[in-house]
């Protein structure tokens, strides 16, 4: 199994970002944590960070026919792009959303979602080990086929 994990703007700069809220860690550390768990799974995982909303729909629809389930971090654009949405339909690839902090107890404009209106399941405020249940959700969906 492959699992193609995508993270959106400001994602790079954890560990320097409001550290009350993401903590210490940087996003090399995320990386690492991801590659983990999911060797432990038995799933081979890519990541991909960018700031750039055409690049991360450029990279979901090279997931297409590449890999088994996307877990995804859209950052800011989680409320904002339509356009990642439609670029997630259109792979119809089995998806999990995932955030850091939990943003439905944020502010009100963060409490909207464009990619769960697409995705399976949706994680907020596990931190890191959000990624991990994401993963474990997909790999158990997969064997369920």
């Amino acid at each position: 199994m492959k699992i193609t994990v995508i993270n959106g703007p400001n994602l790079d700069m954890l560990g320097i970002r409001e550290k009350e809220l993401y903590g210490n860690k940087d996003y090399k550390t995320l990386v690492k944590f991801c590659k983990e768990a999911g060797k432990e799974r038995g799933i081979k995982t890519e990541c991909y960070q960018s700031n750039c909303e055409g690049k991360i729909i450029d990279k979901i629809h090279s997931c297409y026919g590449k890999t088994d389930g996307i877990i995804i971090n859209a950052g800011g654009y989680t409320h904002t792009s339509v356009a990642i949405l439609d670029a997630l339909k259109a792979v119809n690839i089995p998806t999990v959303e995932v955030h850091l902090t939990d943003i439905n107890g944020r502010e009100e404009y963060r409490k909207r979602s464009y990619i769960s209106e697409y995705a399976e399941k949706t994680i907020c405020g596990k931190g890191f080990d959000g990624y991990a249940e994401a993963m474990e959700y997909l790999t158990t969906k997969e064997d369920r086929r």
